[in-house]
């Protein structure tokens, strides 16, 4: 009898395997979802030491708490959730708002756009425009227009006023603008 080979399946059916014990179908799924998880936590912890390390404890709590995924088509999602909470605890434990006021006068450096401007993608572009900010303003960045967190959720989370995250966050975009105006 001729068995579909596991990369061939969608992620519903692994999931369900999975979570019936079969380590295979869950590697299939780690193999299928750490470059998008890698992406995400690079945006998001804007360091590389801590990549391996983030999407690897998403790997283990996942893989402890698959009874409770209710939607197995929805695996990705679900990963990402994880993936998402681990890195805000990444960067609570960093607890840099004890320098944040030095943080925010800082500005990207003067040919931070030319280095921008050579991306082949927009995405590349972002990511250098990204890299380029002070770590407070990538962090409000990322949290609001990837994570699509609230004002009172960044301040909550980053423990910071609302007032501060408003300021990191204008500031933040103003660079942004500034560093993707080249970009075509």
């Amino acid at each position: 009898m001729h068995h579909q080979p596991l990369t061939d399946l969608d992620d519903a059916v692994l999931a369900g395997r999975s979570s019936d014990g079969d380590v295979r179908a869950f590697e299939v799924l780690i193999r299928r979802h750490t470059p998008l998880l890698r992406a995400y936590a690079r945006r998001t912890l804007g360091s590389t030491d801590e990549l391996d390390d983030v999407v690897q404890e998403t790997f283990i709590t996942a893989w402890n708490q698959l009874d409770t995924l209710q939607d197995g088509a929805r695996v990705k999602a679900w990963l990402m959730r994880i993936l998402s909470r681990k890195c805000i605890d990444r960067i609570r434990a960093r607890r840099f708002h004890d320098d944040v006021t030095e943080l925010e006068v800082e500005a990207p450096a003067d040919d931070a756009p030319e280095r921008v401007a050579e991306a082949r993608s927009r995405e590349e572009a972002v990511e250098t425009a990204l890299a380029e900010l002070p770590e407070a303003q990538r962090r409000t960045w990322v949290m609001k227009e990837v994570l699509e967190y609230s004002y009172e959720a960044i301040a909550e989370e980053l423990d910071l006023p609302t007032s501060t995250v408003r300021g990191l966050l204008s500031r933040a975009r103003k660079n942004m603008i500034r560093l993707m105006e080249g970009w075509r």
